[in-house]
């Protein structure tokens, strides 16, 4: 029987058609097609600028650099996500801050940030101050998990109310929206991925969407070395002199060859987000036919889900399981019976105070975050691509199903 992947990016002809020309042009390197799909991400997305990168992981470390963070700052971000979120902050030199989520989204919870706030740091001139460490709080970098937008609004009022500044993470959640505002819409520089578990893909790649020139030209600086001119603007002109450096900044670029695969795939964007859709509609539909004991993705009304991953819970009182721990035993051996007959499936993501650096510089415990650790080991992700038919995912929730029955 053959094997049903977690995901398959979406190609057809068009992507090795744009990077033929790109090789034929002789110009693989960061220029010009680079530019237009900066562009085109940006003006799908509504916002001004777009500044790509090698990884939404790169992205998110050169907007913090280009907005300040650094030693002796603390920045906010959720207990429950990909370690990049935390490794970001790590690598500017400042402290994560981990804050539960709601266990209905894996978004993080605004009124656990309220609390951190609250009780841990005090007012200092124009200052947040933690009461233990002395850091400043500089912010809060929320993350869009799976395609789904976080509560933005409240977050964004925690921010307006402390003077604290914003990055999200919307690695997730390109083309995913609350009401009729894209993400990267919501007064913040926002950063997004084009790995190929999303939903298009550059193969790695990255980009910052910014509503701030001054920004987003800092940040072209600090991804090319900090260099004061680009490759392209130097082949353009009497390019034999380098530029100036005023600054050490990184080789953050993302390559032509992958602005071509980028533009093919935004030519596609929207079929794809809206094929998933569809998808995850009938998943929701099959789970509530078979498999009560799973809790399907909660879309609050007005939200825009691009489902990037189809993330589901088990639900531990429906299996008469006693607990978080036992629930995550029960999930793992589900989820290598799933692969031995041929489905591949995964967690939701991590806990981040469970990975080993985290788990061990700041002596966390499972219960300090424990919406967090429950959708670590509760969660499933089940298959979803455009190429998957009906038939797939009743095979795999049937698979489920079965599996379940004989545990």
């Amino acid at each position: 029987m053959n094997k049903i992947p977690v995901t398959i990016p979406y190609f057809d002809s068009r992507e090795a058609e744009r990077i033929n020309q790109v090789i034929q042009s002789g110009w693989v390197a960061q220029g010009p097609v680079v530019a237009e799909f900066e562009k085109a991400v940006a003006a799908h997305e509504k916002v001004g600028y777009g500044v790509a990168t090698t990884s939404c992981t790169t992205a998110l470390h050169l907007a913090m650099a280009a907005e300040g963070v650094g030693e002796g700052m603390e920045v906010i971000v959720p207990a429950f996500t990909f370690v990049a979120t935390a490794n970001a902050v790590v690598q500017t030199g400042a402290v994560p801050v981990l804050a539960d989520i709601r266990r209905e989204t894996y978004n993080i919870d605004a009124d656990k940030v309220r609390s951190i706030i609250n009780e841990g740091y005090v007012k200092q001139g124009n200052s947040l101050v933690n009461k233990e460490t002395g850091n400043i709080l500089w912010g809060i970098v929320p993350v869009h998990q799976f395609g789904l937008c976080c509560d933005i609004t409240e977050i964004n009022e925690i921010a307006r109310e402390h003077k604290l500044k914003i990055i999200e993470d919307a690695a997730c959640a390109l083309g995913a929206k609350v009401g009729q505002t894209c993400q990267g819409g919501f007064g913040n520089t926002s950063c997004i991925s084009f790995h190929p578990r999303k939903s298009i893909t550059t193969g790695e790649g990255g980009m910052v969407l910014t509503d701030d020139g001054e920004l987003a030209a800092r940040m072209r600086e600090l991804r090319t070395h900090g260099g004061t001119v680009s490759a392209e603007a130097r082949e353009k002109g009497r390019g034999f002199l380098l530029p100036e450096f005023r600054e050490a900044g990184y080789n953050y670029r993302m390559t032509d060859i992958q602005g071509a695969m980028g533009m093919a795939q935004m030519e596609k964007l929207d079929f794809i987000i809206g094929e998933k859709r569809r998808r995850a509609d009938r998943y929701n539909q099959l789970i509530g036919e078979k498999l009560p004991e799973l809790i399907v993705p909660h879309v609050p009304e007005g939200y825009y889900h691009t489902y990037q991953s189809y993330v589901c819970m088990l639900d531990c009182r429906k299996l008469g399981i006693d607990s978080v721990e036992d629930g995550g035993r029960y999930r793992n051996r589900l989820l290598e019976r799933l692969e031995d007959a041929g489905i591949a499936t995964r967690q939701g993501t991590h806990a981040v105070h469970m990975l080993g650096y985290y788990r061990d510089r700041f002596k966390y415990l499972p219960e300090d975050y424990p919406n967090a650790y429950a959708c670590d080991r509760l969660s499933i992700t089940l298959p979803l691509y455009v190429q998957m038919e009906e038939e797939d995912q009743v095979r795999v929730v049937g698979t489920i199903r079965e599996i379940m029955d004989q545990m």
